[in-house]
Formats: structure tokens, sequence, C-alpha cells
């Protein structure tokens, strides 16, 4: 079997019964189950979440995205091996153990296979919420080019890149376009700070104003739990991305609750500690495959510039990339998991037809 074969590709395809067209993102396509199929599962399976709560089985792919567009490899390499059953045991780690120390529950019920969970639907809060602990990438940049102040904070003169800052900072941006907000542009991924959200805490779809500070504290405690591991195994949290929303329980409580994935490779940027102490940076994320690009692409504005997205998309539908470039990623992947988890990451040898017969088996979810 080549490798190929074992990429999980397309997964927007599977004969889940559902009662929505399938939802399909750059990495994960999300089946909405009927109503009838969520009551029986919430029953049998025993979840903690309202009766009448819709559930979804969420299927990662191995696809790559990286500025905004999906790449492929020689030899028909449509994704990169092993990358999604990485993420989703790196996410699954990191939610067991937000779960076990009190912080927050996540979206996730259950994980029938290496490539799909079970989640129950989310009301999800507006912001991409960021925090950095060392200067780096587009926060570097900006401030090599002289600006101090980001998302409300003031940062201190004379520092230098790589460098960790004095303390943890959040440095929230919208997720989605947010009409009617003053102050803030209604564009996706636009900088806000925290007196945006207080004054506007409705819009960005916090219950109450005092769960601001409750997203924080629970952005914060889950950035430090992650930052302690790694330490441990001699990688450096440099920043992440997060989630929020909530849901209801079956005592019919409202509460926040992580979502999307956390501490992955995808989500944050990881360096490799001993060549950080020797001054270099060691990419364990998928920022060195976006380094990759920039350098292999003899342009790479058309990589960096909004404004040339059409000639971007083009770029990555009609360029294969080396397949030694993907498998090395692959690499990235499998080992900073295995790494965290303390476990194998498994290559599927039939990724859909091993997805299919658990879900038709065990959960009775396939036409």
């Amino acid at each position: 079997m080549s490798l190929a074969d074992q990429v999980m590709a397309v997964n927007n395809d599977l004969p889940i019964r559902t009662a929505a067209p399938v939802h399909s993102g750059k990495v994960r396509s999300v089946y909405w189950l009927t109503e009838a199929d969520s009551a029986r599962l919430i029953t049998q399976r025993g979840y903690d979440v309202a009766a009448d709560a819709p559930l979804a089985i969420m299927v990662i792919s191995d696809r790559i995205s990286a500025f905004d567009c999906i790449w492929h490899g020689e030899g028909g390499l449509n994704g990169v091996p092993g990358k999604g059953a990485a993420l989703n045991a790196i996410s699954n780690y990191w939610f067991a153990r937000f779960r076990q120390q009190g912080l927050a529950d996540s979206h996730i019920l259950e994980v029938p296979h290496p490539l799909v969970w079970i989640v129950q639907k989310a009301r999800p809060v507006k912001i991409e919420a960021i925090a950095r602990q060392y200067i780096t990438g587009s926060m570097w940049r900006a401030y090599a080019d002289g600006e101090r102040e980001f998302c409300g904070i003031r940062l201190p003169e004379g520092l230098k890149q790589n460098q960790k800052l004095p303390e943890l900072l959040i440095t929230p941006s919208t997720k989605g376009i947010l009409e009617g907000i003053p102050g803030v542009p209604a564009a996706d991924d636009v900088n806000i700070t925290r007196d945006d959200i207080e004054q506007n805490f409705k819009a960005f779809n916090f219950s109450k104003r005092e769960d601001v500070a409750r997203y924080e504290a629970l952005l914060s405690q889950g950035f430090e739990l992650i930052s302690a591991r790694l330490a441990e195994l001699d990688q450096v949290f440099v920043d992440t991305k997060f989630e929020f929303g909530y849901v209801t329980d079956t005592a019919g409580e409202e509460k926040m609750i992580y979502m999307d994935e956390v501490g992955t490779p995808d989500s944050s940027r990881i360096w490799d500690g001993p060549a950080w102490r020797e001054g270099a940076v060691v990419e364990n994320s998928k920022e060195g495959f976006r380094q990759f690009l920039l350098n292999h692409f003899p342009d790479p504005d058309v990589l960096l510039n909004k404004n040339r997205m059409a000639e971007r998309q083009a770029l990555a539908s009609d360029n294969a990339l080396p397949a030694e470039a993907l498998m090395a990623l692959s690499a990235t992947y499998t080992r900073i998991a295995e790494k965290i988890t303390g476990q194998p990451v498994l290559l599927s040898t039939h990724p859909q037809a091993e997805i299919v017969d658990i879900l038709g088996e065990r959960y009775g979810l396939i036409e």
C-alpha cells in the first residue's frame, strides 16, 4: 500500500446519517446527526449533556493548510501522513488534563477512532483567544516596525526577537466578521482589546460580562498547564490559540468549555528547548512548513499579501510540493504527538473504511 492511500484527504463524503449538509472546513468536516440519533446516543452512551442537545461526528483529515490554502505533494500525496491522528491525539491529551485539573470540559464526548470525535453543539464565543509568551512572528514584525501597543497592551522598549515576554500576553482577535461594534472593523481576524470585549460582551457571544474574566482565566490556566508539561519534555510553548463556547449539561446548567483543538502544532508554536538555548529556533509546529513555503517559491509576497489571494490559490493548486517536505512535516507532527502523549501515532491503512465500520457497528450511524 502506498503512503497516498494512508492519507485521509477527503473527509466529507462518509455515509453518515445526517440532519443537515456536511460542513467541511480546511481540515475537519462536521456531520450533524438527526435529532433521533442524537437523543439515542445521549441515552445509550450516558453523555453529560442536555437530553435534546444536538450532536455531531467530527472527522479530521490529513490535509495541510497554510496561508489559507490547501497544499499537496508529488505522487498523489494529498495530505500529510499521520497529521490528523497526531492533532487529535494531542488535543485529546490536553482536554483530558484540563478536565482532570478542574479547568473546564471540552466539546468532545467520545473518541471512537483516532480521526473521529463525537461532539456536542456549542454556542461559540466569537474570539480567537491568543496567548503569547515570546515575541515572534507577526508581533515581532510589528514591534520591529515601531509598534508598541498590541490589543491595548503596551510593550516595553528594547525587546529582542524570540525573547521571552515579561508576562503572558492575551492578544485576542475577532472570529468571523462582527458588525456594529464601535471601533472594531467588520472584518475577520481583527485585533481587539479587553475593553472592546467587556463593553460589547454580548456581541462577542458572552452570556455575561463576568465571563470575559472567566475566558481569560481558562486561557491562562490552560496555557500554563501545557507550558509546564512541555518544559518537562524540554520543549518551549511559545504562543497558541484557544477557542471557547457554551453548552448546557444534564442539570440544565450553562457552562463555558474549551472548543476546537488545543496545544497542537497547528494552533501553537512549539520550539525545541536545547536549540533555543543555543540561540536557534527549531520549530516543532506547522510554522516550519510555512517557512519552507516562503523559501520554496521565488516570490514569497504571494503568500503574505492578502491582495494576491487568487495567485496564491493558483500556486497551491498548480504546484505539487516535494514529497520529502510533506514527510518531514509528518515526522514533526508524529514526533511531538508521541512526546506529549507517550503513545505511538498509528497510521490507518484504510481510514475511511475503518471509520464507517466503527460508526456503523458500534453507534448505528451509517446509512
